[in-house]
C-alpha cells in the first residue's frame, strides 16, 4: 500500500475507522473543502463581474456614434441581457464539466482529480486579469473567459463523490453537508471579496486610469482575477501532496500520470461540449431551452463513444444509475435546492442592480440616487445557503429522513419566492424602490436559507436510496443537472428584466418547487412509498 494509493479501505469497521480511517478521512476533507470552495468562487465570479461591466461602461463596441437616442437605449438593453449572459455561461459550462466529473473518481483517483481540476482554475482567473484591463474587450473573449470558469463548476461532482467514499454512512450527512457547504461559502467569499479587492490600483491597466465608478478606479477591476491565482497554487500543492485515491472509490488504483491523463481527457470531453453550447447560444443564438439538452446529450454520447476501451468498461458500468427511476426523481428534486442556490447566487446581484440602482426600464442608463449599497449586502445570501447546508444534513441524520427535512424546507421556499415576487412588483411600480430594498432582501435571505437546508437533506437521502456502488456517480449525477440552475436562473432573468416582467420568472419558479414538493410525497414520504423516509 502506497502512502498515495489506499488499497485497504474499510470505514464501516468501527476498528479500522479509530485506528485509520478517521485521521485519513479527516486530512482529505480539509484539504477538499478550500479547493471547492475556490471552485465555487472563480465559477460565480461573473456575478459581481457582470455588474461591474456595466458600472464602468463595457458594451462591448455595440454602441455607435451614429446611433440616434432611441436607438442607444434598446441597444443598452440587449446589452444588459449580454451581461446576464456571462453567468449563465459559466453556469452552462460548470454544469456540463459536473458529467465527466460525476464518473472521475472511479476512473482516475480522488487526489489526481482534485489537483487537477483545482490547478485547471488558473487558466480563467489570469485570463480574466488581463481582459479587465481593458474597456475594449470584446464580448467573444469574456464569454470564453466565462466558459473556462466552468472548470470550478465541474469540480463539485467529483469533490463530493470523492468525499463520499472516505466517510462511513452513518456521516455522510455531516462530511457531505461539510463540503458541499463550507465550499458553497467561496460564493459569498468572493462576492464581498471582488468588490473589496477592486478598489485597489495594484496594476497599470489599458484604459483611462482615472475612470471610476461609484468611487472605484478602473485600473483595480483587473484584481477580481488576479487574487485568486496564489491561493489556488496553494491549494493545488495542498492537493498533491496531502489527498489519496482510495480503493473504494477508485477500484483500479492508477499511477499520477494515469489518473491526471484520464482526468483531462475526460475534461476536454466536457469542454467541447461546453463550446458548443456556448457558441449555439451565443453565436447562433439558439433558445436556451434547446440548448441545454443538446449539450447534455452530446456530453454523454462523447462519454460513452470517444473514450478508450479501459475507461468505455467503467463508464458503461457506472451508467447503469440510468436505469433506475429514483436517479431521476433524486435529479429533480435536487436541482430545485442546489439548481435555485446557485442559480439565485449567480442572479441575484445583478438582479438587485437591475431592480433599485438602474431602477427606470424607460432609460437604461438612469442611476436611482436613493439605492441601496447592493454589494455590501448580497453576499450574505450565498453565505446563509452554504453555512445552512450541514445544518441540513445534520438535522436529516439526526431524524433519521432527508425526505422530510427536504418537504418541510420546500414549502417556505415556496413562500418565499412568492414575496420575492411581491416587493419586485412593489419596487417597479414606484419612483421610490429603494423602500422595498429591506423586505425584498429579507425575502430572498429566507429563499437562500431554504435552498441551502434542502441541500444537505437531498445530499444525505441519496447514500440510503442508492447501494455504495451507485450512490458517489448519483451524487456526481444529480449535482451536474442542478448546477444548470446557474446557467438557466440568470438567463430567465436576464429575458424577463429586459421584457420588464421579472416577478414572472420567479411565479414560475415557485410552480416547479410545488411539483417538486408532491414528487418528495409520492415516491419518499407517503405510506407505500417503495423508499420510505430516506
Amino acid at each position: 500500500m502506497s502512502k498515495t494509493n489506499l488499497s485497504t479501505w474499510n470505514v464501516e469497521d468501527q476498528n479500522f475507522w479509530k485506528t485509520t480511517g478517521k485521521r485519513v478521512a479527516t486530512r482529505n476533507l480539509w484539504i477538499s473543502i478550500p479547493a471547492l470552495l475556490l471552485a465555487f468562487a472563480v465559477w460565480i465570479m461573473w456575478s459581481i463581474i457582470a455588474t461591474k461591466l456595466k458600472a464602468f461602461g463595457f458594451n462591448f463596441g455595440l454602441i455607435s456614434a451614429e446611433m440616434d437616442a432611441a436607438q442607444i437605449t434598446e441597444t443598452l438593453k440587449e446589452i444588459n441581457n449580454l451581461y446576464y449572459t456571462l453567468p449563465a455561461i459559466a453556469g452552462l459550462a460548470g454544469a456540463t464539466l459536473r458529467i465527466p466529473n460525476s464518473f472521475l473518481i472511479s476512473l482516475s483517483g480522488g487526489r489526481n482529480v482534485i489537483f487537477l481540476t483545482t490547478l485547471l482554475l488558473l487558466i480563467p482567473v489570469v485570463g480574466v486579469g488581463f481582459a479587465l484591463q481593458d474597456v475594449n474587450t470584446p464580448y467573444l473573449t469574456f464569454a470564453l473567459l466565462a466558459a473556462l470558469s466552468g472548470f470550478g463548476g465541474g469540480n463539485f461532482s467529483s469533490s463530493m463523490s470523492n468525499i463520499s467514499f472516505f466517510f462511513p454512512k452513518r456521516m455522510q450527512g455531516t462530511s457531505l453537508g461539510l463540503n458541499a457547504g463550507i465550499g458553497n461559502l467561496g460564493v459569498g467569499v468572493m462576492q464581498k471579496t471582488i468588490p473589496w479587492i477592486i478598489g485597489f490600483s495594484f496594476f497599470g491597466v489599458v484604459g483611462s486610469d482615472f475612470q471610476n465608478a461609484f468611487g472605484e478606479p478602473f485600473s483595480g477591476f483587473q484584481n477580481a482575477g488576479w487574487v485568486w491565482v496564489p491561493i489556488l497554487v496553494l491549494a493545488s500543492v495542498a492537493a498533491f501532496f496531502g489527498m489519496n485515491n482510495v480503493i473504494t472509490g477508485t477500484p483500479k488504483l492508477p499511477s499520477t500520470a494515469q489518473g491526471l491523463g484520464k482526468t483531462f481527457y475526460l475534461v476536454v470531453l466536457g469542454l467541447i461540449a461546453t463550446f458548443l453550447g456556448t457558441y449555439l447560444l451565443i453565436g447562433l443564438q439558439w433558445n436556451m431551452w434547446i440548448v441545454l439538452p443538446v449539450v447534455v446529450l452530446l456530453t454523454l454520447v462523447l462519454m460513452k463513444f470517444a473514450t478508450p476501451g479501459a475507461m468505455k468498461a467503467n463508464l458503461n458500468k457506472q451508467f447503469a444509475i440510468f436505469s433506475n427511476k429514483h436517479t431521476w426523481i433524486m435529479t429533480i428534486i435536487y436541482t430545485m435546492t442546489f439548481g435555485s442556490f446557485i442559480g439565485f447566487s449567480a442572479a441575484f446581484p445583478k438582479l438587485s442592480q437591475d431592480i433599485f440602482v438602474f431602477s427606470n426600464p424607460n432609460d437604461p442608463s438612469y442611476l436611482n440616487p436613493n439605492a441601496p449599497d447592493f454589494l455590501m449586502w448580497v453576499f450574505l445570501g450565498p453565505v446563509i445557503g452554504a453555512l445552512i447546508r450541514p445544518v441540513g444534513g445534520w438535522l436529516s441524520d439526526k431524524i433519521k429522513s432527508g425526505a422530510k427535512v427536504t418537504a418541510m424546507s420546500t414549502i417556505v421556499q415556496i413562500l418565499a419566492t412568492v414575496a420575492v415576487a411581491y416587493f419586485v412588483i412593489q419596487a417597479r411600480n414606484t419612483t421610490t424602490p429603494e423602500v422595498y430594498w429591506w423586505p425584498f432582501f429579507a425575502s430572498f435571505m429566507v429563499l437562500f436559507l431554504t435552498t441551502g437546508i434542502g441541500n444537505g437533506s437531498t445530499f444525505r437521502s441519496i447514500p440510503y436510496i442508492f447501494n455504495k456502488e451507485q450512490a458517489g456517480p448519483v451524487l456526481g449525477w444529480t449535482a451536474a443537472i442542478a448546477a444548470y440552475g446557474a446557467f438557466i436562473i440568470p438567463k430567465v432573468f436576464g429575458q424577463q428584466i429586459e421584457n420588464g416582467t421579472p416577478e414572472y420568472a420567479l411565479y414560475g419558479f415557485a410552480i416547479y418547487y410545488f411539483m417538486c414538493l408532491l414528487l418528495n410525497w409520492w415516491f419518499y414520504q407517503r405510506p407505500k412509498a417503495s423508499v420510505r423516509n430516506p
